[in-house]
């Protein structure tokens, strides 16, 4: 196999999140009196770091340190709510990532979430075991910035040309253009098919199951 390491997001590529973060979000604008948002701009942002994802949804926040901040301590507060519906994985993920394993490859992920988030996930998922290494948005630039890909490389001591990619949004495809790692574009989560073309994946995949295979 030509790959080293492969490296996934989180949100819409391997959970099943994006429902609970859209809901979220809405909850918390309401809270907050601002202008609620549908369902499809907000799985746009699906992918940034919270704090950027809010100045993009709401533009006149981007000035306002302490709205900002309100907003992530309102929309924390809806996400882990016991009201909420749990965070299941996709279906095949565990298995995939088994296989993974087994064939020797380093797996990482590359995330939106917040460090505190993420532990929370691989805690819930029982996930944290499959990854040798992760980076978060409030840990470095937030996606689609390279940084963080870059970080990761560094981690794992493996070279761009041997890594690769997964996401569900432009956001991931446009970071691992910019750090020239391969990408593929998996279409059960945020971002439509057409909007994910534009990035030049080098494969696109509809499930896990399709990924496994193309991987194995």
């Amino acid at each position: 196999m030509k790959y080293q390491a492969i490296i996934f997001d989180w949100d819409g590529t391997l959970s099943n999140s994006t429902g609970r973060i859209v809901e979220s979000l809405q909850l918390a604008s309401r809270d907050a009196q601002l202008e609620e948002l549908s369902e499809f701009e907000l799985k746009q942002i699906i992918g940034l770091g919270l704090p950027e994802a809010l100045r993009q949804l709401w533009p006149q926040l981007a000035g306002d340190v302490a709205a900002i901040d309100d907003m992530q301590k309102l929309y924390a507060k809806h996400y882990i709510s016991e009201m909420r519906s749990s965070i299941s994985f996709f279906e095949y993920a565990g298995s995939m990532l088994d296989n993974l394993l087994k064939a020797d490859l380093d797996l990482a992920v590359a995330t939106g979430k917040s460090r505190v988030g993420l532990n929370r996930a691989f805690k819930e998922l029982k996930a944290g075991h499959w990854f040798r290494a992760s980076r978060c948005a409030d840990e470095t630039k937030s996606k689609p910035h390279p940084l963080m890909l870059n970080e990761l490389a560094a981690s794992l001591s493996v070279a761009p040309e041997n890594m690769l990619m997964v996401g569900d949004t432009t956001f991931d495809l446009e970071m691992a253009n910019a750090a020239g790692i391969d990408a593929v574009a998996i279409t059960h989560g945020a971002h439509h098919l057409d909007k994910l073309m534009g990035c030049h994946p080098v494969h696109v995949v509809h499930n896990l199951r399709q990924l496994n295979d193309w991987l194995m």
